[in-house]
């Protein structure tokens, strides 16, 4: 396979795999949980041609190098901000963050409002009334054991790159992983990734309650923000009150509500237009 397209930048001591493409005003576009820079494909051209899209890999996922430490609200704030730093881009941007990438997404606005010309919510996290987890120092290092020791028995060669593809089987309407097959192998195929991907959902609560520290402290800057909540269309009892903590989530931060419909929780592969749009109608602020 050639060479991957980007480049590697070093953010916050850790080489970074960043994308940036097209012009004009900036946003950036931050996955999921374990997820790459590949898995905004389907939205990018449809921003390119109207937006600075910068995307990347956080450390240990895609083509970047492990991190050195564990993940946390401030940490993953301060690197979207040393991404465009590294990048030259100072100015205000519009950040889009799926997922686990929302609590990253809000935490920049907080403690970056001079830089946060928006922020669009793709099917965000929410935990309300979460409280810190005891012994986060002691379950950090049982992740980092169990990633190395999953590493070395060779799993994640054998069956990383079929796990990703049954979760986007069951996390998207369309059933179908539009990510090359020889990418994914290179990815989720590896130790890296899998360690990384481990770590990130063993501190998933400690970012929850993080935010909701900073939620106390720092005010959201006055800029618009959207909520994008997935809707597949079952009607089910999950469904329903899925959307209604996402619309709970859009009160608290007095965020225009969107149920995207029908859009399973991979909504960059179900709905790409849907997210394209809620960023170009941000007011378009330049650097």
């Amino acid at each position: 396979m050639k060479r991957p397209p980007g480049r590697m930048l070093r953010v916050g001591g850790v080489p970074l795999h960043v994308l940036r493409e097209g012009s004009g005003p900036v946003c950036v576009l931050s996955a999921g949980l374990g997820m790459g820079w590949f898995d905004w494909e389907p939205v990018v051209p449809l921003l390119t041609e109207h937006r600075t899209v910068v995307r990347f890999d956080r450390p240990g996922l895609g083509f970047s190098a492990p991190p050195v430490e564990p993940p946390t609200a401030v940490g993953e704030a301060a690197r979207i901000a040393g991404v465009l730093d590294a990048l030259d881009l100072p100015g205000p941007a519009t950040v889009v963050g799926h997922s686990l990438a929302g609590f990253h997404a809000e935490a920049f606005a907080r403690l970056h409002p001079e830089r946060t010309a928006g922020i669009v919510l793709v099917d965000g996290s929410v935990e309300e009334d979460v409280r810190p987890i005891p012994a986060r120092e002691l379950r950090t290092a049982a992740a980092h054991a169990r990633g190395h020791a999953v590493a070395a028995t060779g799993l994640p060669r054998a069956l990383g790159p079929a796990l990703r593809r049954l979760a986007v089987r069951v996390s998207s309407v369309k059933r179908h992983d539009p990510a090359p097959d020889e990418l994914v192998r290179r990815t989720y195929g590896t130790g890296r990734v899998a360690r990384a991907l481990l770590m990130e959902n063993a501190r998933y609560y400690d970012v929850a309650a993080e935010l909701d520290e900073l939620r106390a402290l720092h005010p959201l800057p006055p800029v618009p923000v959207t909520v994008l909540a997935a809707s597949p269309g079952t009607g089910s009892w999950l469904e329903r009150r899925w959307l209604e903590r996402q619309r709970a989530l859009a009160d608290r931060l007095d965020a225009r509500f969107e149920a995207v419909a029908p859009a399973g929780h991979l909504v960059m592969f179900d709905r790409p237009q849907s997210i394209a749009a809620a960023v170009l109608a941000m007011p378009p602020v330049r650097a």
